[in-house]
């Protein structure tokens, strides 16, 4: 069989490649561990690190949430980078980093994102942060400027635009008696 091609059954998953630092004797132990599971150091590694898993709290108290990262995995990931980085951050945003924090800031104040309504005396459009009223598509498809954007490369105002206030075409233009 040629390189690249898989067989039925055989699982399309690439692995990422992870530079590491251990400790010369914790990399001593290591290597013993994975002789006596006959195998490489490399899949010991791995499957040690997917059974901390189960030993990460999502809670900073785990007496208020019983949920550890393993239990969330399938929920928290996605093959689609936009998708893992808003359901990180519409559940677990305290685990979000300081780039992430600005990108999820510029996501949160774009209304062009968010199903919402004209309200107000002003007619002012608003929207609730929440997973039901984000317009996944139009985040994938403006995903690259909102990251430029978070980062500096770019000026905010290169980020969609939005009708703020109800355009004057939607007010009620009824004649009062």
């Amino acid at each position: 069989m040629s390189a690249g091609r898989t067989t039925k059954g055989e699982s399309k998953r690439k692995s990422e490649v992870v530079t590491v630092r251990l400790d010369p004797q914790l990399k001593y132990l290591a290597e013993l561990a994975a002789r006596r599971q006959r195998r490489p150091l490399s899949s010991y590694i791995e499957w040690a690190v997917e059974e901390s898993l189960s030993r990460v709290y999502l809670a900073y108290d785990p007496s208020t949430s019983s949920d550890t990262l393993k239990d969330v995995a399938n929920a928290l990931w996605d093959v689609e980078e936009t998708d893992r980085f808003l359901k990180l951050a519409l559940h677990y945003p305290d685990l979000l980093g300081h780039e992430e924090q600005r990108l999820w800031k510029l996501i949160r104040e774009c209304g062009f994102l968010w199903r919402g309504n004209y309200r107000g005396p002003e007619g002012e459009w608003q929207w609730t942060v929440q997973e039901s009223s984000l317009i996944w598509g139009k985040l994938r498809e403006h995903w690259d400027t909102f990251r430029k954007v978070a980062r500096g490369e770019l000026h905010q105002s290169a980020l969609p635009s939005w009708e703020r206030r109800k355009p004057k075409s939607e007010v009620d233009d009824e004649i009062p008696f």
